[in-house]
């Protein structure tokens, strides 16, 4: 029986999660305070955390060393920011754009099949903060693979000021390698064992210092046992029509179900889904019915732009409206992905909390993990389409050697895919793909025999 066979024998009920940590508090975050209790709150299926099989805590005596061009000053052993023990490792950049590390080499050789690196770290202000890598290795690092843990831009980014975040990297983020380690067309590393040397690099964006502070390296087991040709969840926004008129007989034939993030203000209107179709979807075909915002003029000016008043209200009457309706899922997609503070200071995943289990963003500098590292900044792969000419993701990157789907299956990933409207001919914008180019992505999906999940069934996996 298929991973997906068993989901439907068992129903969604029962199940639980297990997995990754949530977003972690942090003592200068505004609280979520005076808004009421959610009409209809998570029902607790968060993911359970998920125990280290090796663990550097950077707590007193830790043996790693600060140091790099970049580095003016730090402290090994700070006890005055930390959000595990006693005390983390706090490191000031130059402001030069040379890197800057935490480093330790000569430790005894790891073996990293079936694992993931996880790493709890925080940047006091991003405001001049470049990009974070980390590197894996051995012989004093003349051999290693790196990770580009993170690109700071001027959208909404993963990592924010003053935050504790937590990032799992995989096998399926190696993004490059020196010396004897070599990564081949497929996107497989040559090895997975033998490291003995372990760098976490900050680089400043070479107008100001940034301060950091590293809290955790760990290896904790990925789920390539549980699914060695990973998962992929088709994911659409925006409550189209094509969806259902175009996508769906698309999917069908694969046995593919989607899930379909919906404002709920615009159902029945327009060029958009009615209920009859939100219901046949979910019903006839077993995809799953999700949130994104219930005002359409919400979704127009996204969350961050309003008061945590009005974002909460927001996301009671959406999870209202679903639930009334008769659906069940209880994940949400930020509008433009954006889940920023509000204007008067409270965190949009905050608030995302209240009322949904997960929220997805649309940032995709690592593939998503089982479970996830902070749940309410789910990641997904945008803006995929076969046009040319008009930005986005093209389905090349996707479907040719070495892109997206190849790394998901040869990790036992997660693969998040956003997509909004699907049109019969030429897509003309980045938010569009052709009905022929989504059969051709569902077509090398099923090539690869990668497990499609919806998002509420992936999170439910652990039964």
């Amino acid at each position: 029986m298929g991973r997906r066979s068993a989901l439907k024998a068992v129903g969604l009920g029962g199940l639980v999660t297990v997995g990754g940590i949530g977003a972690l508090a942090t003592a200068d975050a505004a609280p979520a305070e005076g808004l009421g209790v959610p009409p209809y709150a998570p029902t607790g299926r968060r993911p359970r955390y998920r125990r280290a099989t090796w663990s550097q805590q950077f707590q007193s005596g830790h043996g790693w060393t600060a140091g790099g061009g970049g580095t003016a000053s730090s402290n090994p052993a700070d006890t005055a920011v930390f959000t595990r023990g006693t005390s983390s490792v706090r490191v000031t950049t130059t402001g030069t754009g040379v890197q800057s590390y935490v480093r330790k080499t000569g430790m005894t050789a790891m073996d990293l099949s079936g694992k993931m690196i996880r790493l709890i770290f925080r940047v006091s202000d991003v405001t001049d903060l470049s990009k974070v890598v980390f590197y894996l290795g051995s012989s004093g690092l003349k051999n290693a693979f790196s990770w580009r843990v993170h690109t700071h831009g001027s959208g909404t980014n993963y990592v924010q000021s003053g935050e504790w975040v937590t990032v799992h990297l995989q096998w399926a983020d190696v993004s490059g390698a020196s010396g004897t380690y070599t990564i081949s067309a497929q996107g497989e590393p040559s090895v997975r064992t033998g490291f003995t040397d372990m760098s976490f690099a900050v680089y400043d964006d070479a107008k100001a210092p940034v301060t950091y502070h590293l809290q955790t390296v760990e290896l904790v087991p990925d789920t390539e046992s549980v699914f060695p040709k990973g998962v992929v969840s088709i994911t659409f926004d925006d409550s189209h029509k094509s969806v259902h008129d175009l996508a769906r007989p698309v999917m069908d034939p694969f046995g593919m179900p989607g899930t379909l993030y919906n404002i709920a203000d615009v159902i029945g209107t327009g060029s958009f889904v009615s209920l009859g179709q939100m219901r046949s979807l979910q019903d006839a075909s077993g995809w799953e019915m999700a949130g994104h915002s219930y005002a359409n003029a919400t979704h127009t000016a996204s969350y961050p732009k309003l008061t945590a008043q009005q974002v909460d209200a927001d996301f009671a009457k959406l999870r209202e409206w679903l639930v009334g309706n008769g659906f069940t899922s209880e994940h949400f997609a930020y509008p433009h992905g954006a889940f920023q503070k509000t204007t008067d200071g409270v965190a949009v995943d905050e608030l995302a909390s209240r009322h949904f289990t997960t929220a997805r963003s649309i940032i995709s500098e690592t593939i998503e993990s089982f479970a996830p590292a902070m749940p309410y900044r789910l990641k997904a792969l945008t803006g995929i389409t076969d046009g040319t000419g008009i930005g986005g993701t093209a389905l090349s990157k996707v479907i040719g050697a070495g892109g997206a789907l190849d790394r998901c299956a040869g990790s036992g990933s997660w693969l998040i895919l956003c997509l909004h409207k699907i049109v019969a001919g030429t897509p003309a914008a980045s938010t569009e793909i052709s009905q022929a180019g989504l059969r051709t992505l569902m077509t090398e999906i099923d090539k690869r025999e990668i497990e499609v999940l919806t998002v509420q069934e992936a999170m439910a996996y652990y039964s």
